[in-house]
């Protein structure tokens, strides 16, 4: 064999590719899950990020009864149709709840399976350095995104059943294998659920002709039948992701409108990038700066000629270097297909590149580079073969530790935005995200500076208009408020959330007809007007508007029965407005819905207790229900105490109605709540007199069980 020829097969890959077998194999990849473990293991103490509401915390197909069925069958996904991805959160949610790390070690677990069947795969194709690829998969610092955001399960399922389909295919195409048939379902089997994981997927018919082109298998006509049903499947589910994109996640309008021609140039400047990202992974951020390309500016055509003379040259260069060079670049660049920018994802309003899009695609260019780095040190003289080890190790190592420093930045959400300002200060979608945060921990005036920033770079943002008017009427702005709603609402007429804060403003500002405009459009844009009539309800319900409130709430609870929440504020609000017999009938109807509510539970208790009307009161059922709510807040509520005290009296329990009251009191004085405590030294006078409270009572908050 010649020179030529011998360094050919070397890349191509010859049996001395394939992994050793027996304990060697179990400890090779007992390292390499190990390394992944320690390598990823500071994500799996990450809270909840961006996205990860919508797909775990808050999401209600998790919980619902037939959130399963929904999940598979209904347009109820809060993004795209995941089905698989959404059914291991289902089943998951009964074990971790909303604590974070389970999800975690999950998508870790995924990875490192991932990594291990990399190596089954390259040891299949007989690429050299299979086990160093599949170490590189792993550890590599651009996998961190879809490793340690739990938003990215779909990414690491996808893979896993991606990755299983390409092992079965091969194992259909061996001659040796005995039962053909069965591994061509399984691998369509497994095709059809990476689909369900995620659409990107749909690129795999591609790969399986790479494979057979590889393995000079002629694809002939019976070939390509093979592989239809593959195609069918992935153009099917290929088609509903862009109705869906289009439909459900608003990819249309000013800021999707790119002409074809610039896509393509984007495209081609993306495959650069991520490369590069691969090859000198530095600066790695969770949003890039959104690229500004233009057709008419010449240099934008400098990545299509570096790209097409790339091109040119693999195909030329297959002669020497055989198919392996060419199909890892082909399966690099048709892996990435549906990201480069010809289909419309919503997040390209953000930035047209992201680490996590590049998960499978880069198994090319690391196989390539792996086997290119086991063919060079094969060829080093025999007393320096002790290099080949040491480089390995250097590399790996240093992967390790920007991937560990990588998964710093996922702690929290505060976190990742602020390090991601830091790689990219003029990131809208950054400034945005770390101002509603800021709004949520009552840091107003942070907040307003950063959503500030994020107009200032994005002004024709409707979200980010919303979100600083939301901002301002935390901090008392009201006229600004108002003014950025309806600059959101110029953007976006139908923007349903802006109406109802909108409402909630001018309903500050007095103008009343003005709110019940805006809460009656709330209702009509709703895809669940019962939510918003409940909503509506609570919000005339905190400022005082009690016969609006019974209106709304009991509109929500004639077109849902079931609704505890909406029979408890019609309750608090019938109770406001004098009406004491409908309140305790609906707190009652409440708790039978929903046992579980304290508040309400408290709210009934008081009633009872201290009612003038002789027939509405009952001691004993008082004292149950106070008992009940006071257990269920770890008896740290005075307000709870208060009530538990007032029942004790109205049974004639004295004593204990006085004792009760002085540890609501030490509470109430150590929560700096005089109203509460000075309240609380004259009923605790009337106990020890042994006389029941018979004055009529506020019940304080307002509606705290509502949110």
């Amino acid at each position: 064999m010649s020179a030529t020829s011998h360094a050919a097969a070397q890349i191509r890959g010859q049996p001395d590719g394939t992994p050793r077998r027996g304990w060697q194999d179990g400890l090779l990849a007992l390292a390499l899950v190990l390394a992944t473990v320690l390598a990823y293991q500071r994500a799996c103490h990450g809270a909840f990020l961006w996205d990860d509401n919508l797909y775990v915390s808050e999401n209600p197909l998790l919980t619902a009864p037939d959130g399963l069925w929904r999940i598979w069958f209904s347009l109820d996904s809060p993004s795209q149709y995941f089905p698989l991805t959404y059914t291991t959160f289902y089943l998951e949610r009964p074990f971790w709840g909303l604590n974070s790390a389970g999800y975690h070690w999950v998508n870790l677990l995924l990875h490192a399976a991932n990594a291990l069947l990399v190596w089954r795969l390259l040891a299949r194709l007989r690429a050299p350095g299979a086990w160093l690829a599949a170490a590189v998969f792993a550890l590599h610092p651009v996998q961190v995104e879809s490793v340690a955001w739990i938003s990215e399960r779909k990414n690491v399922l996808m893979a896993f059943f991606f990755l299983l389909a390409l092992l079965a295919w091969l194992r259909f195409l061996n001659e040796k294998t005995t039962r053909p048939g069965l591994f061509y379902f399984l691998a369509l089997l497994c095709y059809a659920l990476a689909l369900a994981a995620k659409t990107t997927a749909c690129t795999l018919p591609a790969a399986l002709l790479l494979i057979l082109w590889l393995e000079k298998i002629p694809i002939s006509w019976r070939r390509l039948a093979q592989v239809a049903p593959f195609l069918a499947l992935g153009a099917g589910m290929g088609l509903v992701t862009v109705w869906w994109e289009g439909s459900h996640q608003g990819t249309q309008g000013k800021l999707f409108a790119i002409p074809w021609l610039e896509r393509g140039l984007i495209a081609c400047r993306a495959l650069w990038f991520y490369a590069g990202k691969l090859l000198w992974p530095e600066n790695l951020c969770f949003s890039y700066p959104r690229w500004t390309i233009s057709a008419s500016d010449p240099a934008a055509y400098g990545w299509v000629l570096a790209t097409a003379a790339l091109g040119v040259a693999v195909w030329r260069g297959r002669q020497w270097a055989d198919r392996g060079v060419a199909a890892a670049a082909a399966f690099f660049a048709v892996t990435l297909s549906p990201v480069l920018g010809f289909i419309m994802l919503y997040t390209f309003v953000y930035s047209f590149v992201a680490d996590h899009y590049q998960y499978v695609a880069c198994l090319g260019p690391i196989a390539l580079a792996a086997a290119a780095m086991h063919w060079g040190l094969a060829r080093l003289a025999k007393p320096a073969r002790w290099l080949e080890p040491v480089c390995c190790a250097v590399l790996l190592a240093t992967l390790g530790a920007l991937t560990w420093a990588q998964c710093g930045q996922y702690a929290g959400a505060e976190t990742l935005w602020r390090a991601t300002l830091a790689r990219n200060p003029d990131s809208g979608m950054a400034h945005n995200n770390l101002g509603n945060l800021l709004l949520k921990q009552g840091q107003a005036v942070d907040a307003i500076a950063h959503l500030r920033k994020a107009l200032a770079l994005r002004p024709e943002n409707a979200e980010t208009h919303y979100n600083l008017g939301n901002a301002l009427l935390e901090h008392g702005d009201l006229e600004e408020a108002i003014a950025q709603f309806r600059q959101s609402l110029q953007i976006q007429p139908d923007f349903s959330p802006v109406f109802k804060n909108l409402g909630l403003a001018l309903l500050r500002n007095g103008d009343f007809d003005g709110a019940m405009a805006c809460y009656e459009k709330t209702t009509v844009l709703s895809p669940n007007p019962v939510v918003r009539w409940y909503e509506l309800g609570t919000n005339f319900l905190n400022y005082g508007h009690w016969p609006e409130a019974i209106g709304c709430f009991r509109q929500a609870v004639s077109n849902s029965p079931p609704f505890a929440e909406a029979w408890a504020g019609l309750g608090l609000a019938c109770f406001h407005n004098g009406q004491s017999r409908e309140a305790v009938a609906s707190w009652q109807k409440a708790l039978e819905i929903n046992p579980a509510l304290p508040q309400v539970q408290n709210h009934l208790a008081a009633v009872l207790a201290t009612a003038s009307d002789d027939s509405l009161r009952n001691g004993l059922k008082a004292v149950a229900l106070a008992e009940e709510a006071n257990q269920a807040t770890g008896g740290g509520d005075p307000a709870i105490l208060r009530t538990l005290a007032e029942a004790y009296a109205e049974a004639g329990r004295y004593d204990e109605a006085a004792a009760t009251a002085r540890k609501a009191l030490s509470q109430a004085q150590a929560q700096k709540n005089g109203k509460l405590a000075a309240a609380l030294q004259e009923e605790i006078k009337l106990y020890e007199a042994g006389r029941p409270m018979r004055q009529a009572k506020s019940l304080s908050g307002g509606a705290p069980f509502i949110k």
